[in-house]
């Protein structure tokens, strides 16, 4: 038992730390919308931002764009040129994303600065790639409303997820004190 430790201590030390990164960063983020004041931001700062910024954008790209609490339930409605869309919720913010990727880099951390930089910038790039996701995913469902299933549980998922994982295997390739031999 020992001998099979010892031949898998980076594999084990990569899945210990990634649990307790993970796992201290969504309990971190569970606090945050328990205790979150939705009465400024509804229904939490970060959702709320989304959604006014998918408005923004899609008000840019001469969609005529409003968003509206929810008057039943923790979302801002979206209304395209006075339509009903659909609704940004919680989980449209991007932030459960970022917290996979995050666990998954430190799990497999490089230097200090590079994995800080790294994080930074993949964050960064995960919330602009989805801002762009749900402002086309609006538009896909104002023009294609039959597809909005698919588009919506499919494809823009597959395209966020896809971007992290690419982020990941860039990471553990390019930057990550991963040593060779341990694999």
């Amino acid at each position: 038992m020992k001998a099979l430790f010892i031949k898998y201590k980076s594999v084990i030390k990569f899945i210990l730390t990634f649990l307790l990164v993970y796992g201290v960063l969504s309990v971190a983020y569970k606090f945050y919308l328990q205790f979150s004041d939705g009465s400024k931001f509804y229904p939490d700062y970060f959702t709320h931002l989304v959604a006014v910024q998918c408005e923004t954008l899609l008000n840019s790209l001469g969609y005529q764009t409003e968003i509206l609490p929810h008057p039943t339930e923790p979302s801002m409605k979206l209304l395209l040129r006075g339509k009903y869309l659909g609704r940004v919720i919680e989980g449209c913010n991007s932030i459960s994303v970022i917290v996979l990727f995050v666990s998954f880099v430190i799990a497999f951390s490089g230097t200090l600065k590079t994995t800080f930089f790294y994080i930074l910038s993949g964050s960064v790039l995960i919330y602009v790639a989805n801002l762009i996701r749900i402002v086309l995913l609006c538009i896909g469902l104002y023009h294609y409303p039959e597809y909005g299933e698919v588009l919506h549980s499919v494809v823009f998922p597959a395209i966020i997820y896809g971007m992290v994982f690419l982020l990941w295997i860039f990471w553990v390739n390019r930057f990550s004190k991963l040593n060779k031999k341990d694999v």
